[in-house]
């Protein structure tokens, strides 16, 4: 075991919050938000359901979280996402003050924590995240997998050129 079985539980909740999103034909994208052992904290994709393009898993974990605890700081927080946060939602947890991210699989078109940027780690703004990846990184990629394979096959129907 690599990580710890603490960090294994709370990101397979946030894998469950991703299969949520891929019910609701959603990018399966889930996160939790944890502080003393405990989910403060959930959210998956709902950009399509809500017509928001700010409607990240991230962003809703985060609101739900500050919610909680009555605070924007969530400084004694750690978060769990299932892809790494693109540069919106890292913002957030910058802002937040969450203190760790954890996530799944590295998100090489958008991603903002290793893949296109580091935001989270490079020491530019007036907080720094530890940040971990890896975690659970086969599961994650499975679903988003699914969802993007559905996605290109359902085009395919719709586009289909008409036969004679």
């Amino acid at each position: 075991m690599i990580f710890s079985e603490e960090k294994y539980h709370f990101m397979f909740a946030a894998l469950q919050e991703a299969e949520k999103a891929l019910e609701e034909n959603e990018v399966p994208i889930g996160a939790v938000v944890v502080k003393e052992n405990k989910i403060i904290g959930r959210g998956y994709n709902q950009v399509e359901r809500l017509k928001d393009a700010t409607a990240h898993a991230e962003m809703i974990a985060i609101t739900a979280a500050a919610n909680h605890v009555g605070n924007w700081r969530l400084s004694e927080c750690s978060i769990y996402v299932s892809l790494e946060p693109c540069v919106m939602c890292t913002g957030a947890l910058l802002s937040s003050r969450i203190k760790e991210l954890n996530f799944s699989v590295f998100d090489p078109k958008f991603g903002a924590c290793g893949s296109i940027y580091n935001l989270a780690e490079d020491g530019k703004t007036n907080h720094k995240i530890n940040v971990y990846s890896g975690i659970y990184a086969e599961e994650s990629k499975k679903l988003l997998e699914e969802f993007f394979n559905k996605l290109k096959n359902q085009s395919k129907l719709k586009f289909s050129p008409p036969t004679a």
